[in-house]
């Protein structure tokens, strides 16, 4: 029984959205850590609806390269 309460990870969950939409846009576009605060930054201060424009213009318009650098570009715009 003790293995099992040690082995467990606590994860914590988001508090807003917009973190929830940041840690998503992270996973898809595999953004460096030096740059997530970027991210978390960009999703507080935009409307979902643009962060999901641009991921969805990043990944479409981008298939090779560092796509968290288009990424930002489009969301600069």
């Amino acid at each position: 029984m003790a293995d099992l309460l040690t082995a467990r990870k606590s994860t914590k969950a988001p508090k807003f959205a917009w973190q929830d939409l940041a840690l998503e846009v992270i996973k898809e576009l595999n953004i460096p850590e030096f740059k997530r605060s970027a991210v978390f930054k960009a999703c507080k201060q935009n409307p979902r609806a643009k962060i999901l424009v641009a991921l969805n213009d990043t990944k479409e318009l981008c298939r090779t390269g560092q796509k968290w650098k288009y990424f930002f570009k489009i969301i600069g715009l």
